[in-house]
């Protein structure tokens, strides 16, 4: 059996200038300068055209339990115009949202 290395009392300590170019505040920040650039104005449009497809396929959803959702009883014409306009202006916002989620691909397109 080997024996236990007998341990040294001194501690070494090293410093680097490294961790000094990190702010330690909690606070986001952004550079404006890398926004305004090609690769920041790319990562905006992915963002805007994840949103709006999320919120296209989320709205799309929406519609349609809405749309199915409308009663086709007789005895109440005010219930039946509500539903009916509800879900005409949901397939309308839903529309919205595709032009939109359309428009951000092509403009994501052509700065590729």
């Amino acid at each position: 059996m080997e024996e236990p290395r007998p341990r040294s009392n001194t501690v070494t300590t090293t410093s680097s200038s490294y961790s000094e170019a990190f702010s330690t505040s909690a606070s986001l920040s952004y550079d404006r300068s890398f926004l305004r650039s090609a690769p920041g104005a790319l990562l905006l449009a992915e963002i805007g055209l994840c949103f709006n497809l999320s919120a296209f396929v989320f709205y799309l959803i929406a519609a349609l339990a809405d749309a199915t959702s409308i009663p086709t009883e007789h005895y109440s014409p005010h219930n039946y115009s509500s539903w009916t306009a509800s879900a005409f202006f949901a397939f309308l916002v839903t529309l919205c949202y595709g032009a939109s989620t359309f428009f951000s691909y092509q403009s994501w397109r052509t700065r590729s």
